[in-house]
């Protein structure tokens, strides 16, 4: 029999699964197709967590595998001996979040291990923001951010308030894949683990906390005082967690003409007015584009479900247009936003720092050298980047991180949370579209000046999906050929320095030095071009996916984008 038929039938003979679980398993039992999708292999817990379609089987989000992840936590936080700092939880606006995260709860109240739950849905960097406020010694949110309707998922944070990094995170796998009977997984009822002082409900005391950090990142309070009226700004929260505390925020700051879409203002798993809901996709815009039309507003801005991430449109005076800004443009912004305020009001120290991912945008070292501060890079996920903050903090604060961004529409102001916050970078993009109001001028506006002053960089990526085993072996197969064979030249600009962060290494092809990357292993490799260009390579580590991700500097937009279309071609040949 096939392995996914002994799983299925396994399943079905289970005393762990309830009867109501059992006969939606016996609905299916004429599906080939559908027993061999849920079963055929085991909802991986990995590095980011778990992430599936919500459904009953071994590869799906349900009450078993939220229970199995979070009784190889609790077995983990025991060894550690970290039961009574306990475990703050958070979930978003989908499908089951309330549930799975009470599951979760339960199961580390039956450990002996303390949690403190949310007492209705919150977003992530208030989670991330939680476990420190908290001294907790772990964070659970459950989420599958922009994913599409049908999916959930689980992030676990450690006590830095970041997703976990190694070891520790290979350390939880290993315990995740230890439980393998069901019948292993404790819980316990909700009213028995209150009463023993286990389960605990949190809400507007963090809140209050959460937003009493933000307030203290505003740059320009003045700012805000004098165009507070006149600045007009269109949110939405996509069906999300963001609106409650955006509102919080701005109101509280002082802003008075808030236009939130009325149709995506509710939270609905169902996400029943976008085809997914990602604000990296102008489909997601189409209604706040509606609304700010009619109210003739400044900024569009856009968070997704858990409101980690930001999307963002200004106005273009010109035409009369909004203008969908990238990540990339969006980080950049507030880098220069922040840091030409703290110099102006004497408030930027000697020893600040930005920190961004390998693959966003060289201008951010443009703007990081103009104002004399120290410029970290690390690999994708803003994991990496709190494992940098972390490290100054350990060495006795030797930077101080200001900002830090990643091109894929996610930033931190300062070091609140250790995750990315979409609801602190609307609250700096609000302030910063009233400060450059009072100068006449709109984001897309200062964005223009940021290139004249600058340079005109620009950024792309692409995909290629080769699904099955035979498209992991191409993709294989693509790596190793770049990697045992760089480039010495791609779009008719020299290969400066070859970055393989598998091999730890950096050659320089000018002095034919090498050095460390001083970063984990990683499977990419990067190319570091003349003429402030740029390109990277890497597998998708959660799809069959190769990327590739590219930059260049121009002297004009239009010279900038005959550079990329030229480095693009380049790197499509390459891939061949």
């Amino acid at each position: 029999m096939e392995e996914y038929k002994v799983k299925y039938e396994r399943w079905l003979n289970d005393p762990a699964i309830s009867e109501v679980d059992k006969q939606d398993l016996k609905s299916i039992a004429s599906d080939e197709k559908e027993i061999e999708d849920r079963f055929y292999k085991d909802l991986e817990f990995g590095t980011a967590g778990l992430r599936g379609v919500i459904g009953i089987g071994t590869n799906r989000m349900n009450t078993y595998t939220v229970t199995k992840a979070s009784q190889g936590i609790a077995n983990y936080i025991i060894k550690k001996g970290g039961q009574n700092r306990g475990v703050v939880i958070a979930y978003d606006s989908r499908r089951m979040s309330p549930e799975f995260s009470e599951q979760a709860a339960l199961c580390l109240n039956a450990n002996g291990i303390k949690t403190y739950r949310f007492d209705t849905l919150r977003p992530t960097p208030e989670l991330s923001f939680a476990v420190r406020e908290l001294g907790c010694i772990a964070g659970i949110v459950v989420t599958a951010s922009h994913n599409p309707p049908e999916y959930n998922g689980y992030k676990v944070y450690w006590e830095d308030g970041a997703q976990i990094v190694e070891p520790t995170d290979k350390e939880i796998i290993e315990e995740v894949n230890n439980v393998t009977d069901l019948s292993t997984i404790k819980t316990m009822e909700r009213a028995e683990a209150e009463s023993q002082g286990l389960y605990h409900t949190i809400g507007s005391e963090i809140d209050k906390r959460y937003i009493e950090e933000l307030k203290k990142l505003v740059v320009n309070q003045k700012a805000i005082d004098q165009m507070q009226k006149d600045i007009k700004i269109v949110y939405t929260p996509l069906h999300g967690t963001g609106n409650i505390p955006v509102q919080a925020i701005l109101k509280e700051l002082g802003f008075e003409n808030v236009y939130i879409v009325k149709e995506q203002a509710e939270p609905d798993g169902n996400f029943p007015t976008v085809d997914y809901p990602n604000p990296e996709d102008p489909k997601a815009f189409k209604l706040a584009l509606e609304l700010a039309k009619e109210k003739n507003a400044d900024i569009i801005l856009a968070n997704d479900p858990d409101a980690d991430r930001l999307g963002v449109y200004a106005k273009n005076q010109a035409t009369g247009e909004y203008i969908q800004f990238n990540g990339n443009m969006t980080g950049n912004l507030i880098a220069e936003y922040i840091l030409s305020q703290k110099q102006a009001n004497g408030t930027l120290p000697s020893n600040g720092a930005v920190i961004k991912t390998i693959v966003s945008s060289n201008l951010t070292d443009a703007i990081a050298k103009s104002y004399n501060v120290k410029l970290f890079s690390t690999l994708t996920g803003f994991k990496n980047i709190a494992k940098i903050i972390r490290g100054f903090e350990e060495n006795n604060n030797e930077y101080e991180c200001l900002y830090s961004y990643e091109e894929s529409y996610g930033c931190i102001i300062g070091t609140h949370a250790r995750d990315k916050d979409g609801i602190v970078a609307v609250m700096t993009l609000c302030e910063a579209a009233c400060y450059y109001k009072q100068k006449g001028m709109t984001l897309w506006d200062a964005m223009l000046a940021m290139y004249e002053k600058y340079g005109y960089y620009k950024e792309k990526q692409f995909s290629i999906t080769l699904k099955g085993a035979e498209g992991a072996e191409q993709i294989k197969q693509m790596m190793e050929k770049m990697r045992n064979h760089p480039a010495t030249e791609i779009a008719g600009e020299r290969v400066i320095v070859f970055g393989d962060y598998q091999k730890q290494n950096i050659h320089n092809n000018e002095t034919g030095e090498d050095s460390n990357t001083n970063l984990p292993k990683s499977n990419v490799l990067y190319f570091d071009l003349t003429g402030d260009s740029w390109c990277c390579v890497r597998p998708s580590g959660t799809e069959p996916k190769i990327k590739f991700y590219m930059g260049v500097k121009g002297t004009s937009s239009e010279d900038a984008d005959k550079k990329l279309e030229e480095l693009e071609a380049a790197m499509k040949e390459l891939s061949k």
